[in-house]
């Protein structure tokens, strides 16, 4: 992750938990990284190293932290946590 201060996001936008976290996240008003795994496949990889897995979205946090999938709710109270919100 470039800086310490960003929350990045890898994705797709075939996927609809990856639309929803996003759109999730503009409502916010939160600044993201968005990582498109369609236009970059080699981020594929590294999202799984974080992750452990295949799925996405993958949530990487500042405190370097993640979450795979998350609830709307799940975001929400990370966000929360780092007073980021």
């Amino acid at each position: 992750m470039s800086s310490s201060s960003t929350i990045t996001m890898f994705g797709a936008e075939w996927c609809g938990d990856c639309r929803r976290t996003k759109r999730q996240l503009d409502e916010l008003g939160v600044p993201y990284r968005y990582v498109d795994l369609m236009t970059d496949p080699d981020a594929a990889d590294v999202a799984r190293e974080i992750s452990g897995r295949t799925n996405i979205p993958v949530v990487v946090y500042p405190d370097a932290s993640h979450h795979v999938e998350p609830s709307n709710a799940d975001v929400e109270s990370k966000l929360r946590e780092l007073a980021i919100i």
